[in-house]
């Protein structure tokens, strides 16, 4: 004789069809995990009430390395977990560690080379002055640039303290020089006279010549030491 199911045997049956169609649904859509600050993305695996990613994936994702010792597998992170941008960037130096004033070896050659263009880029300016020969933008343009690529190298070659605070007084002398000379090629385009002992009495002439000479007291003593002149 056939026996009908019971309401308790009907309610089974659901309980164990509703978790496979939401499965088979989830399985239908799937999912991708995203990491905040990381290119790519990661596929979710449902099962069982909880997600699951590829370890390996993960580690491929967040630039990571994978030890493994018996049972247990060890994901390491660059950078305890930060961002790419953040674990690239160097912790900052204590603050009782006392600055280094000294130039290393590669900042002074480029230092040295840039205030050399910096002096000869005067001084052509000066014999023009003196000599009243034409001032133009042209001609003194090729200094510049000289100047400008030699400033550029020594900002690349910074890796200390002094170098640092030695930048920032090397680039002050390149903006001053570029201005003293831009002064002087507005007063001949505007067909001004200029005295041939004009720089003589220039403030800004003069105090390129301070700050050149105290940049190269520094470098002869391979430390950075602001006596002002510079600012």
């Amino acid at each position: 004789m056939h026996r009908k199911p019971s309401v308790t045997t009907l309610i089974l049956l659901m309980l164990a069809i509703i978790p496979a169609l939401a499965l088979s649904q989830a399985a239908q859509t799937p999912q991708t995990l995203v990491i905040n600050g990381l290119p790519g993305q990661l596929e979710i695996v449902p099962l069982n009430g909880h997600s699951y990613v590829d370890v390996e994936a993960l580690a491929r994702v967040t630039n990571g390395s994978l030890s493994f010792s018996g049972n247990q597998i060890t994901l390491t992170l660059p950078g305890g977990g930060n961002s790419p941008a953040q674990a690239s960037t160097p912790p900052p130096a204590p603050a009782n560690t006392a600055p280094n004033s000294d130039f290393s070896k590669g900042f002074m050659r480029a230092g040295i080379e840039q205030m050399t263009i910096i002096r000869e880029w005067r001084t052509a300016l000066e014999n023009a002055i003196q000599n009243g020969f034409p001032i133009t933008a042209d001609w003194l343009s090729a200094y510049r640039t000289q100047a400008t690529t030699a400033l550029r190298l020594t900002f690349v070659a910074i890796s200390t303290d002094g170098d640092r605070n030695a930048y920032r007084l090397l680039n002050s002398e390149f903006e001053n020089m570029k201005l003293l000379s831009n002064n002087y090629v507005a007063l001949r385009q505007s067909m001004q006279f200029i005295a041939p002992d004009s720089l003589a009495s220039d403030p800004l002439n003069q105090k390129i010549l301070n700050c050149g000479h105290s940049l190269s007291a520094m470098a002869a003593n391979g430390q950075f030491v602001d006596d002002g002149s510079c600012q």
